[in-house]
């Protein structure tokens, strides 16, 4: 018998209730469900019957679910009288009974059947009815029903216990932020006209760099430092010259906008870019590029390194000179600072949809505790966490976790492109392709993880075990 998609329903897992005493009856083993047929195959407990010569016992199974009901093939058990005549006159056959000889040694039956399956079984309950006869067929008493089991034939499905990681507390939030800034100066010239070209732009992305730090009252800035880059054309010393002078320019800039103690800002200068020009030259396809990059990458004196590459690549250069060295002449800065260390968790509730680049790991953990596991804002936490560390191998097993949990497979894996190879991380893995369909494959990742003592990996292996696809 071919039996696609069948799902076995065995004694265990069968709702069994309470049976009224007065039938006493009730049945174990198996119900199987393919596509298209319900098949029972069980043994039915007669033992507690109520027994007499002259009486007949009429148990009929029957499949039940509101108003929709199946009654299925029989049993009669008759005493010594009753089943004589039951075989004189098929009367079992004909009510559509298997007729058994009531005895002391008769305490089950087998049952066997099958019926086309429909959707309203699934939830129905398997009663049994037993009716009690006498001679001419007189009913002795009322009939009872006695449930014997749920029918559940909804596939059993893969339920994860995830394993949602701490982050280690930081001693100090120390962190730092960096820009870039192109500021234009007149040739030769190293004072800053903030009104020429892109000035006002530039200038003003340098400033709201530094007030998103300077203007929030949990942050303490530590550090500032500005370095200035001039291109490699003209004479080195005059680079010099200007690398130094529009950095120091840019610093003095920076002062008058901000109380900053004496000296409190750092300098430094390169007064020729050769490695972003380098960088450039490496990415593109500029015509004899390898031959550049050795030009480049030559210990000659940047003078004649220039002039060179000048003189033996005339058109490269030019094309060089008009789009690439403007973008040589740069002001790299950083901003370091700490952020205090927060312990309230309503405040962090607010500040991870405030300011969520105050917070630390284990901060939006705190406030991932502290909300419904699977709810909107416990999504948006571990969502957020990752998004400001999008490189932390716990952040990404968090967040895969939490993806997971919401059924976006699509994003629990990126997320576990970047979670490492804890044995945690492996045991997520194992739940994910479980979610997936790939019991094989989860089953190997559980493996693993029950081998690096995973305490909720053997639970999983024992679920793949009775789960059916």
């Amino acid at each position: 018998m071919k039996k696609s998609l069948l799902i076995i329903y065995s004694a265990a897992s069968l709702a069994v209730a309470p049976y009224a005493s007065a039938s006493a009856i009730h049945a174990a083993d198996a119900i199987e469900r393919t596509e298209n047929t319900v098949y029972i195959n069980t043994d039915i407990d007669v033992s507690g019957i109520k027994r007499g010569s002259n009486r007949e016992a009429w148990i009929r199974p029957m499949i039940v679910n509101g108003t929709d009901t199946l009654r299925l093939d029989g049993i009669m058990v008759a005493g010594r009288n009753r089943y004589y005549q039951a075989e004189r006159h098929n009367t079992a056959a004909k009510n559509n009974l298997t007729l058994y000889r009531s005895s002391e040694s008769l305490t089950t039956v087998p049952y066997k059947t099958s019926v086309p399956y429909q959707p309203w079984m699934n939830g129905a309950d398997l009663v049994v009815s037993v009716e009690y006869r006498g001679c001419c067929g007189a009913d002795l008493e009322p009939s009872t029903v006695t449930p014997i089991a749920s029918l559940d034939f909804e596939p059993k499905r893969f339920v994860p216990a995830f394993n949602w990681i701490a982050p280690q507390a930081e001693t100090v939030k120390h962190r730092e932020l960096r820009g870039q800034a192109f500021i234009d100066f007149p040739v030769n010239k190293i004072v800053i006209y903030p009104d020429y070209r892109r000035n006002t732009v530039e200038l003003a992305k340098i400033q709201a760099t530094i007030d998103s730090v300077h203007n929030d009252k949990d942050i303490t800035i530590t550090a500032l430092s500005i370095k200035g880059f001039a291109s490699p054309e003209g004479p080195w010393n005059n680079n010099v010259r200007l690398a130094k002078g529009r950095t120091a320019a840019l610093k003095t800039y920076v002062e008058q906008l901000y109380n900053f103690a004496p000296d409190f800002i750092q300098t430094s200068y390169e007064p020729e870019d050769w490695d972003g020009l380098r960088a450039y030259v490496e990415k593109s396809n500029i015509t004899n590029r390898e031959e550049i990059l050795k030009l480049i990458d030559s210990d000659m004196e940047p003078d004649a390194k220039n002039s060179a590459l000048e003189r033996t690549y005339p058109s490269q250069y030019s094309f060089l000179l008009a789009n690439v060295y403007p973008a040589l002449r740069h002001s790299d800065y950083k901003i370091e600072y700490n952020i205090r260390s927060y312990t309230d968790v309503s405040e962090i509730r607010r500040l991870v949809k405030t300011r969520p680049q105050n917070l630390s790991l284990q901060e939006f953990f705190l406030a991932a505790k502290s909300v419904e596991q699977g709810s909107d804002e416990f999504n948006e936490i571990y969502s957020t966490a990752v998004r400001m560390y999008p490189d932390n191998e716990v952040a990404n097993l968090n967040a895969a976790n939490a993806a997971m949990s919401r059924g976006d497979l699509d994003s629990a894996a990126r997320y576990l492109d970047k979670a490492g190879d804890s044995p945690e991380a492996i045991y997520a893995r194992g739940i994910y392709n479980a979610l997936a369909g790939d019991f094989a494959k989860a089953r190997s990742f559980f493996i693993q993880a029950a081998r690096l003592k995973v305490a909720d990996a053997p639970a999983a292996i024992e679920q793949l075990n009775e789960v059916k696809k």
